[in-house]
This record gives C-alpha cells, structure tokens and sequence, in this order.
C-alpha cells in the first residue's frame, strides 16, 4: 500500500510540474470542436479568443509568447489575412511608448528619480504620518511618468534605507536603557559607532549585462547588518520574473524565509516600529498604482484601452492626454488621501497629532537620525547637474505639449498647421526622445574639470548623448509592446467576425438596468479577475465585452470602459496581483494577511471614487448623459 501510495504521490509531481505543458497542448485540442463544428466566423475568433485568454490568465506561456496566438490562428482560420493581422502590432501608442522610455531612461542615468524622491520626504520630514505621506506623493509623481514597477523599484530602497535608520536606532534605545547613565561620553560614542555602520544598510540597484543585445534590471539586496547591536540578517538571491507595467521586465530579489521570519520575530524594537515598516512598505505600492492613473502614460492597461477606443471609434476624439488627466487627477488626489487615512487608521491609529506634527519639540531622537540620514542621502547627490537640468526640462516640454495639443476649451498649437488630424501624442513624445539621443550630456562650451557631469561615458566623450540606444534598449519593454498587440488583433478579429455584435445581442436581458448599475458590476467584475490575472491581459479580454454591452444598451461605451480600464489597477490584495505587490512583499515587512486587509480597503476606495467620479465631473467632460453620434455610427456598420 506504501509503495501504490508513493508511486501515486509522484505521478501526481510529475504532472503538477508539467501543468504549464498540459494547459498548451489540451486546452486547444480541448476547445477544437468548436470551430470544426461550427465553421463560422465567429465561431473560429471565439476558439482563438478563449484560447489566448486561457494561456494569459494561467501564464502557461510567457504573456508575449501568448500575445503571438492570434498572429497565426487568424490566417489559419480565415479570420483575418496575415498582413492584416501584423499591422495590428504596432500602432501610434507603440511610438508614444518608445517617446516615454527615452525620457524615463535619461531621468534615470541621472538619478533624477532619486533626487525628487529624497527632496519631497524632506519637506515631509521623519514623523511616522508625514513620512509615509511623503513617500506617497513622491512614489505618485513619479508613477505618473513612469511604470509602476520601476517606480517601486526605486522608491522601496530609499524607504527600506529610511526604516533600518528607525529599526537599528531603536535597537540601540533598548541597548542603552539597559545600561548605567554614569557615562553620557560613551553614549556619544557608541552613537556615531551605530551611525557607522548604519552606512551599511544599502540597497542598490544593479544594472548587469545579459548579453551584448538583452539587459536585465535586478534589484539586488546587499547584506544588512547592525553590527554595533548585535544583529545580523543576510539573504541569498532568488529572483522571479514577472511583467505588468510600462518598463522593463524586472528581476526581483525575494528574500529567503529564514531572513523574513527572524525579522518579523526578533529585528522589530517594538510592536509600533514594526507598524511603522508595514504601512511604509505597503503605502508606496498603492501610490504607484494610484500614480499610474492618472495620465494615458502612467501604465500599460491605459495605453491599451486608448488604442482599442480610438481603433473601435475612430470619429470619437474625446481620449487624449488632456482629458484624461482632467478627469483622473481628482480620482488620484482622493484616493491618495483616503488610503493615506486608511493606512494610518489600520497600522498607526488615530492619533494625528503625534504622527503628523512638524514641530521640533515633538520630535524624537529617532526621527532626528532619521532625518539626518535622509538629508545625508541628498548630499551625496551634490549640486543639481546639467544632464538633470536638461532632463527636467524636456519633461516639462513634453507634459505642456500634450496639454496644449488638443485642450478642448481653446485652440491647440495643432491648428496652426494646415492639415489636421496627423499630430498626436506620439509625435511630441519620439520627437523629444530622439533629440535626447542627439544633446551632448556636457555642458557647451565647458571644460572637462568644471564639468558637473557625473558620469563616465560623458567624461571620456565630451559629445556623448544623453543616453544611448543601450539605455533605451534597457528600459524598453518589448514584451509588453507585444502584449498590446496582441490585445488589438483579438480586437480587430471580433470587429471582423461579427463575434463582438454576437456578444452584444446575447446581453440583452441586460438593457432594464440603468447605466451606473452595469458600470458598477463591471468594475466589481474586473476588480476581482485581475487579482489573480495579469491587468493587461484582463483588461484586453474585457474591453470588446463590454464595448459590445454597452452598444447594446445604448450607453454612451466611456460610461463603461474608462471605470473598467481604472479598477482593472486595483489588483492590490495580494503579491501576485502585479510586480510592485511583489517588491514590497520581498522585503519581508508584510505579510499576506497584512496585504489583504489593507488591500481590500484599498479596492473599496478605489472602486468608490471612480464611480463618484464617472457619475459628477465626467459626465459634462464627456457626454455620458446620451449615446452619441460615434457610437451609432459603429453600432450600425457593425449590424450590418
């Protein structure tokens, strides 16, 4: 019986590590009698839209890998031609990401990032309440303009920096109490020892050479110790790969259990402090999600529901960097002070006036080594450089250029030119990324000893460019761009076939509900798959769904889509939900329990406000109180 069991047991760990193969090869043959028994149209894009939607909700496959499904199932099919099918793999929001990526690898070259970040927790200051505040305005900013996941990547060292700076002085506290005050001299002194080797706790970023084509980013853990108290935790380097955002696939260093359990056991002085670290941790992974929404940019799930819009609608010319942020900015700013309140509520309490005083008097003397080490940080930045000052310049340009494109309520700078209709994001964004590959980083007409560039490629060149095509290539997620791609063949397969007008009639039952009803489920809906899927993937399977529904039920589609493409982000109860859950995860301050709870407050609040949000101000932005022209005009070619 023994034996039968045993041979049992490893048949069955033989089939659970080859479940990703099973999924590949049985799924299709599964699912094949549809198109063999009803050889339509749309019968034949249902098969090659379940099929892909398996492979991207279960990760069988990498999710480019599986974005490439419909490039060959269509033509095989007769869906779409093969030419048809590959010019749906790069579109105007493919250059608008390449635009974006030149500028975010110039902001990081030259640590653009780091001195915002470090600038803003030191207008904060190191109280508990205004410190985390801190770092989610800073952790915001930066989302906006770049991805999630390489905005928490930056962002958690300089945290993790700050909270060994609270852990270890606090250790010392304890260490100190316990010993006779007849020596102050000794205090002094074993303070700057502690400060000595608090030097020690750095997390750096990384940058290794895969190949001479591919680079990787890992974020790699330097060992952390506190010598002078007696402390120690070492991790070894163990990585998962995992992609949901704008910019690069990230290697992330998770920290071994034994490293986790002794600091959640033995490394927190006090019960407070270890509070201190969880909502820190946790409140920069939600500001990047937050961070993300608020421009067409910010994300990659963005990018996908302005493409598949403005290819479904093509008369439609409501989507584009401007009102987007007019109407999405106000969602951030209220969803950024409520989950600010929501965590202080949950790990800190209620005592405002403790945690979020900037009065000197009220601080105490780990708040003041806090601070100091944050001011230090700054200062081994030095004074503000050239290629830093030509960076925040360009991303001053191209944020005021979309803006002023199409603003709505004035003429853009885009009717200056005869022909209409040809200028778009895109063009502002790859114009001014390609002029970063052309500035010299030196400043004209200086000298290689006054020179305040910090860099040595720039030293040894005075006419190197800003950044190279190494630094783009870096940054740039080309399976992402792929991702996309995939979404918008799905897409033009079920415009196509006539499988999206099927969709819509099947969901006629539906029309007696009113439109905030079917806004909410979709949302609630969304919400809760893209937990446990990728966002971008959820969000592609859903769009044409729901663009079907609400031609339908004659509602105006924004009603619908723009509240879905918002809370397809809020994946933010568990470390899979997306790669910065992940990050801040590995770091070992959290638990799961502790993501959970103070995720789903952070759903509720998000998918709250959105709604409010589509229901007053977006409803005079964008004419949600009718079913406009754009909208029949598509609904009718598609009956036909």
């Amino acid at each position: 019986m023994r034996l039968e069991a045993a041979a049992r047991m490893d048949v069955f760990r033989k089939l659970w590590a080859a479940r990703k193969l099973i999924v590949v090869v049985f799924i299709p043959l599964f699912l094949l009698p549809l198109p063999l028994i009803h050889p339509t149209s749309e019968a034949c894009c249902a098969y090659v839209l379940m099929v892909t939607a398996v492979y991207w909700v279960s990760e069988a496959v990498p999710l480019g890998a599986a974005a490439l499904v419909p490039a060959f199932l269509y033509p095989l099919f007769g869906v779409l031609k093969s030419s048809e099918v590959a010019a749906e793999y790069c579109k105007d929001t493919t250059l608008l990401l390449m635009g974006v990526i030149c500028l975010a690898a110039s902001i990081e070259k030259w640590n653009l990032h780091k001195r915002i970040a470090l600038r803003m927790v030191m207008i904060a200051g190191a109280k508990p309440g205004m410190l985390v505040l801190g770092f989610m305005c800073c952790t915001v900013f930066l989302s906006m303009w770049l991805s999630n996941t390489s905005t928490t990547a930056m962002v958690m060292p300089i945290a993790e920096a700050v909270l060994q700076q609270l852990i270890c002085t606090g250790l010392a506290d304890g260490h100190t109490d316990s010993e006779t005050v007849e020596a102050p001299e000794d205090d002094s002194a074993a303070s700057e020892k502690e400060e000595d080797n608090l030097d020690k706790n750095q997390l750096e970023l990384l940058y290794h050479n895969n190949s001479s084509v591919c680079f990787k980013q890992e974020l790699t853990t330097l060992s952390e110790c506190c010598k002078g108290n007696g402390v120690e935790a070492t991790s070894n380097l163990t990585y998962i790969r995992h992609t949901n955002g704008l910019l690069p696939q990230v290697a992330i260093e998770f920290p071994n259990v034994k490293r986790i359990k002794a600091r959640r056991d033995s490394q927190y002085p006090t019960k407070r402090d270890h509070m201190i670290c969880k909502c820190l941790s946790l409140s920069i992974t939600y500001a990047a999600t937050i961070g993300g929404l608020i421009t067409i940019t910010g994300t990659s799930t963005n990018l996908i529901f302005a493409e598949q819009f403005n290819n479904r609608y093509p008369d439609a010319k409501v989507i584009n960097f401007g009102t987007w942020f007019i109407f999405s900015f106000p969602i951030a700013i209220i969803m950024l002070v409520l989950t600010w309140l929501w965590l202080h509520f949950l790990f800190l309490g209620c005592n405002f006036r403790e945690t979020c005083s900037w009065s000197k008097k009220r601080k105490t003397r780990r708040e003041m080594l806090s601070e100091k080490r944050i001011h230090e940080e700054y200062a081994k930045l030095g004074p503000i450089s050239y290629p830093e000052v030509v960076t925040g310049v360009f991303f001053i340009l191209m944020t005021l250029l979309w803006f002023t494109r199409e603003p709505g309520f004035v003429p853009g700078w885009t009717s200056l030119f005869e022909k209409k209709g040809y200028r778009t994001d895109a063009t502002v964004s790859v114009l001014l990324g390609f002029l970063l590959f052309l500035i010299p980083a030196r400043r004209p007409f200086s000298s290689s000893s006054s020179s305040s560039c910090r860099n040595t490629e720039a030293e040894s060149d005075p006419m190197a460019p800003m950044i190279t095509w190494k630094d783009f290539q870096k940054l740039m997620p080309w399976e992402i761009v792929i991702l996309v791609g995939g979404g918008y063949a799905l897409a033009a397969g079920c415009k196509v076939s006539g499988l999206s007008v099927w969709i819509g009639r099947q969901l006629e039952p539906m029309s007696g509900l009113p439109p905030w009803a079917v806004t909410l489920l979709a949302c609630l809906l969304v919400s809760a798959v893209t937990e446990f899927a990728s966002n971008p993937a959820t969000l592609t399977v859903f769009l044409p769904i729901l663009s079907a529904l609400s031609e339908t039920l004659r509602i105006n589609p924004l009603h619908t889509l723009i509240p879905s493409t918002m809370c397809v982000s809020f994946g933010v109860m568990l470390p899979v939900g997306n790669p910065p859950n992940a990050i801040v995860f590995s770091y070992g301050h959290v638990k799961i329990s502790d993501m959970v709870k103070a995720g789903f407050g952070v759903n509720l609040i998000g998918v709250v406000v959105v709604m409010l949000a589509i229901s007053t101000w977006g409803v005079p932005l964008f004419n949600l109180n009718e079913f406009p022209g754009w909208a029949v005009a598509r609904n009718v070619t598609g009956g036909l």
